[in-house]
């Protein structure tokens, strides 16, 4: 079921699970922070990410309803565009888009379809999961693929350096068991990466700045969220002491934009660009003895 957004609160707590962002890996490259420590950095772009619908499915009772919002990014020509998806596109205005995906949110963190989102929906020093396709490299042993130790490189071990030693048992069971590790295909698969800090946004390219690397190659579609443990679960954890408004946000965060950062909130405040301030201990400064 499809529904129109109404939010509920404009003001985001720690029960609320705002959308997340489709961007493209551009690459990466590194920066300075405030405290002159070098850092390196993986540079997201949006491209014309909006809002192409919002889901709300029931579910067996105890449970709430499921909501979602459909996200759609990076403009394509029609003509490259199955029959079906140009109808969805055309029924809500908005361009054919190369990928579509959803994102579960909380019933207050609806937004309007239609809706593009700017790079200011995250804040600089907030953390996020980035999902993505991981590098595939191809058939590799089981030193590379599981950090077996391998046998020792020394004399005596006739050419087994690297074998991966006794995969079976004897006749019974008599055979390997599934799940076993052994050689295979490394990577391509769909990989999260958690808890990694949002260094800077530039609004003027719609940029994210992320502290760290990102699975993927260059040019892949990211999803980018909030992260799952250190501000969805951490903040539950702080709300449940009593703490409330910025104190249930981790380091130097006062508020996240809510329900999200759009194209409408960056024309309020031009093309800028935020790092994330330093916080915590200076790498430079001595430890106390």
């Amino acid at each position: 079921m499809v529904t129109e957004a109404v939010p509920v609160s404009s003001t985001w707590t720690p029960k609320s699970r705002r959308t997340g962002l489709i961007a493209r890996k551009r690459g990466m490259t590194s920066m300075w922070d405030q405290n002159g420590a070098k850092i390196p950095v993986t540079i997201l772009q949006l491209e014309q990410c909006q809002v192409t619908g919002n889901i709300e499915t029931p579910r067996p009772a105890p449970l709430p309803p499921y909501y979602a919002v459909q996200l759609a990014a990076s403009d394509k020509v029609p003509k490259n565009t199955t029959a079906q998806m140009l109808g969805h596109f055309k029924r809500i205005g908005v361009p054919p888009k190369r990928i579509v995906k959803e994102f579960e949110v909380t019933q207050d963190a609806l937004v309007p379809v239609g809706t593009e989102l700017s790079a200011l929906h995250y804040v600089p020093g907030q953390y996020v999961d980035v999902i993505s396709t991981s590098l595939g490299k191809g058939f590799q042993g089981t030193m590379k693929r599981w950090n077996f130790k391998g046998l020792r490189a020394s004399h005596g071990v006739s050419v087994s350096h690297r074998a991966a030693g006794s995969t079976g048992q004897h006749q019974d069971p008599g055979r390997v068991f599934k799940g076993k590790k052994m050689a295979g295909r490394l990577g391509g698969e769909r990989t999260t990466i958690q808890n990694l800090l949002v260094a800077r946004i530039d609004t003027g390219l719609n940029l994210i700045f992320i502290k760290g690397a990102v699975p993927g190659v260059d040019d892949a579609q990211v999803l980018i969220t909030d992260a799952k443990k250190k501000i969805n679960f951490h903040g539950l954890a702080k709300a449940s002491k009593g703490l409330t408004g910025a104190d249930v946000l981790p380091g130097p965060v006062q508020a996240l934009p809510f329900p999200a950062g759009t194209k409408q909130m960056e024309a309020t405040v031009g093309a800028i660009a935020v790092d994330a301030p330093a916080w915590g201990r200076n790498p430079f400064t001595p430890k106390d003895s």
